[in-house]
């Protein structure tokens, strides 16, 4: 799991249309999709984000490896920890609200981003610097959402 992890996340780096490739790869995964739906919420840890997928610390880790060497996640430190956000936030969340269009057009109607159904946009749609701002009712009615 761990090498088809790092794989992935290599050719993250690559250009042209397996750049693209690989973007996609990476949002393939439903644990990748939680995890940023979860950052869509506001900054989490990582123990935080293991406890909310029930995976394993290591496979935690790795899947934020990945989405962090694609450019959607970035990482502060804190102390010990490592806090991670959305690094394109407003970008990931147009992207969700498009696939959420597509997936409605071809009879497979599905919520991947909160924001786009009501609740505010601005701290979970902006950058990562704004995303702990959001307000204790967004975060609720968004995990209720799911």
């Amino acid at each position: 799991m761990r090498d088809e992890l790092a794989e992935e996340a290599d050719a993250c780096a690559e250009s042209g249309p397996a750049a693209a490739a690989s973007l996609f790869r990476s949002l393939a995964d439903p644990a990748r999709l939680t995890i940023l739906q979860h950052l869509a919420l506001g900054e989490h840890r990582v123990v935080d984000l293991t406890a909310h997928l029930g995976l394993a610390q290591s496979t935690t880790s790795a899947h934020l490896a990945c989405l962090r060497d694609c450019g959607l996640i970035s990482a502060r430190t804190v102390g010990r920890a490592s806090m991670y956000s959305l690094a394109v936030g407003g970008e990931l969340m147009g992207l969700f609200a498009a696939a959420e269009r597509l997936l409605a057009v071809t009879g497979d109607a599905v919520t991947l981003c909160p924001s786009n159904h009501g609740l505010d946009a601005g701290p979970a749609a902006g950058g990562a610097e704004d995303q702990t701002e959001a307000g204790p009712a967004a975060r609720d009615a968004a995990a209720s959402s799911r």
